[in-house]
C-alpha cells in the first residue's frame, strides 16, 4: 500500500491536505484537498497511511509558537517530505546557507552552453499543469474564536502582519509541490506584490490558496488570492513570491520542470509573469555600477533624481524659509532592534521569513502614522528581497524611514482598494544583521510597503538629503509606476 501510495502521490504531484484527526481542534480540517479525482477507497488507505505516520512522528518542533495556519501548514508539508522520502526528516539539506539573493539567481544571464559548463542540471522535464501545485488553507473565523482574535488588531479589522507570515508558509507548500524532489533546494528569492482590494470583515470565514502560475529555468512565479470563498468569489488580496530552485550540494540553479498552462486565465498570469520576469533581468543590467556605461533608463533615473535634490535645496541651505510642507527624508526615520530568537525559527532552523515581513509591516505602519498624523490604511506591498539568511542568535536592526510621499495622491491600479485623492506614503524598512563584536552589518532585507491616509487631504513632500538619497527615491518612484502599469 505504501509503494502504491508514493507512486500515486508522486505522478500526481497533489498532497492529501483532508486531515481531521492529526492537529489539534481549533486547527481541525483547515487545509482543503486539492485532489477530487482519487476513489473512496484510495482516501481511505491515505488517511489510514497518514495517521499511522503521525501517530510515530511528532510534530515539528519549529512549528510551536506559531499561528493556527502557519502550523497547519508546516506539519503539512513536514508529513508530505517525509513520506516522499521515506519518513526522512526535514533538515538542512534542503536549504543552504548560500545568500537569498535574487539577483545573481533569477539572472539567469549565461546562455544554455554556459550553464551546461557551470554544472547546471535539471530534476524533471514533464510538463506540470498550475493546477497540481494549488494549495488552499481556510480560516474558520466564524467559528473558531481562538483563530479571530489570533488575527484581531486593535480597531477590530484584520491584523495584515499576520496575513504576510500565512502567504510565506502557504508559498512554500506551493513550491514545494511543483518540484516535488529530494535533491532540490527551494529558495524564495523575492516578494513581487501584495495589494489589498478591499477591507476584510474579520469575523468572515476566509480562504486563501495559490499555485504556480510562471516557471521560468529555475525559478517560479506563485500567486495567492484570499477570497470570502472557496470559488474565490469575493477576493480581497493579490500576491506574487518567487521562488529559486539550487542543488543542495553545488549551491548551483537547477532547469525545474516547465508549467503547461491549461486555461485562458492561467495563459494570461504566465504571459505576466514571463513580462515580470524580463522586466526584472532588465533593471538588474541597467543598474548603475562604477566603470560601466549609464543606459538610457540609468540616466533618467539620475535626471529624476536631480530634479528631486534641486526641490531640497531651500530645506538643506535655507530651512526657516522653505516651505512648511516638506520633509527631509531623515526626519522621517525610526527604527528598532531585537536578537532573532529560536522561537521564530522556520523548518530549516533559519529566521522564519513571516517573521521578518511582520516585523517590517509593523514597524512600517507605525512610521507612517508618525508621519501622517493619520491611522494609515494598507494599500500594498511593492517589493522585498531576500538578500542573505537571519540565523536564530543574530541581532537584527530594523531601520524605517517614508521613502516618498505623494501629497495628492496617486494611481496605483483599478485592483488596488479606492484610493483616489488620499495621500500615499511609502515606507522603506531594510532589515541588517548586525554584529558588533566586529562592528560589521549587512543587509539581510529590503521592504516597501505603501499606506493610504484616508483622513488626510494632504501630508508633507518628502525630499531627499543627498544625492544616494534622490537616486534611491528617484529608483523606487519608477519602478512603483511600472508596476502599476504592468498590474492595472
Amino acid at each position: 500500500m505504501a509503494a502504491n501510495l508514493l507512486r500515486r502521490q508522486t505522478s500526481s504531484c497533489h498532497i492529501c491536505y483532508t486531515t481531521r484527526r492529526f492537529f489539534h481542534r481549533s486547527t481541525s480540517s483547515l487545509l482543503s484537498s486539492t485532489n477530487n479525482n482519487d476513489s473512496n477507497s484510495s482516501s481511505n488507505d491515505e488517511k489510514a497511511d497518514h495517521d499511522t505516520l503521525c501517530e510515530v512522528t511528532k510534530p515539528p518542533v519549529q512549528t510551536f509558537n506559531k499561528s493556527p495556519i502557519v502550523q497547519k501548514l508546516w506539519k503539512t508539508r513536514d508529513w508530505a517530505k517525509r513520506r516522499v522520502m521515506g519518513e526522512l526528516t526535514m533538515g538542512d539539506e534542503e536549504y543552504s546557507s548560500v545568500s537569498l539573493a535574487a539577483t545573481e539567481i533569477l539572472a539567469d544571464a549565461a546562455s544554455p552552453d554556459m550553464r551546461e559548463k557551470k554544472g547546471s542540471r535539471s530534476v524533471a522535464t514533464q510538463g506540470k499543469a498550475p493546477d497540481e501545485s494549488r494549495v488552499g488553507i481556510e480560516y474558520p473565523f466564524s467559528t473558531d474564536s481562538y483563530l479571530l482574535e489570533t488575527y484581531r488588531n486593535p480597531w477590530g479589522e484584520m491584523r495584515f502582519g499576520k496575513i504576510l507570515e500565512d502567504l510565506d508558509a502557504l508559498a512554500g507548500n506551493i513550491a514545494f509541490n511543483h518540484v516535488q524532489g529530494i535533491d532540490v533546494m527551494i529558495v524564495t528569492a523575492a516578494v513581487d506584490r501584495i495589494r489589498v482590494r478591499s477591507r476584510p470583515k474579520i469575523g468572515v470565514d476566509q480562504y486563501l490558496s495559490g499555485k504556480v502560475t510562471w516557471v521560468g529555468s529555475s525559478s517560479m512565479e506563485i500567486r495567492m488570492v484570499i477570497s470570502e470563498n472557496e470559488d474565490g468569489k469575493h477576493e480581497w488580496l493579490e500576491s506574487y513570491f518567487t521562488f529559486v530552485t539550487l542543488d543542495p550540494v553545488t549551491k548551483k540553479s537547477i532547469k525545474i520542470c516547465p508549467l503547461i498552462p491549461q486555461t485562458d486565465e492561467e495563459r494570461v498570469h504566465f504571459e505576466l509573469g514571463a513580462v515580470k520576469a524580463q522586466a526584472k533581468k532588465t533593471a538588474r543590467r541597467n543598474k548603475i555600477q562604477v566603470g560601466r556605461p549609464m543606459s538610457e533608463e540609468s540616466l533618467a533615473v539620475d535626471v529624476r533624481a536631480a530634479e528631486l535634490l534641486d526641490r531640497a535645496g531651500p530645506l538643506l541651505r535655507m530651512p526657516s524659509l522653505a516651505c512648511p510642507n516638506s520633509i527631509l527624508m531623515d526626519a522621517t526615520a525610526h527604527s528598532n532592534a531585537m536578537v532573532a530568537q529560536p522561537q521564530s525559527r522556520n523548518l530549516h532552523d533559519r529566521i522564519f521569513g513571516g517573521f521578518l515581513m511582520r516585523r517590517a509591516f509593523e514597524l512600517a505602519f507605525s512610521t507612517a502614522y508618525m508621519f501622517g498624523g493619520d491611522r494609515p490604511m494598507f494599500l500594498e506591498v511593492d517589493d522585498i528581497s531576500f538578500d542573505k539568511p537571519v540565523d536564530v542568535g543574530d541581532l537584527l536592526v530594523l531601520k524605517s524611514r517614508v521613502m516618498y510621499s505623494l501629497p495628492d495622491g496617486g494611481n496605483l491600479g483599478s485592483y488596488v482598494l479606492k484610493h483616489e485623492g488620499m495621500p500615499l506614503v511609502n515606507v522603506e524598512v531594510e532589515a541588517w544583521v548586525t554584529v558588533p563584536e566586529t562592528m560589521r552589518a549587512e543587509v539581510s532585507n529590503h521592504f516597501y510597503f505603501t499606506f493610504a491616509l484616508p483622513n488626510k487631504d494632504t501630508c508633507k513632500m518628502v525630499l531627499p538629503s543627498n544625492i544616494d538619497q534622490a537616486r534611491r527615491q528617484a529608483q523606487r518612484l519608477i519602478a512603483d509606476e511600472i508596476q502599476s502599469s504592468i498590474q492595472g
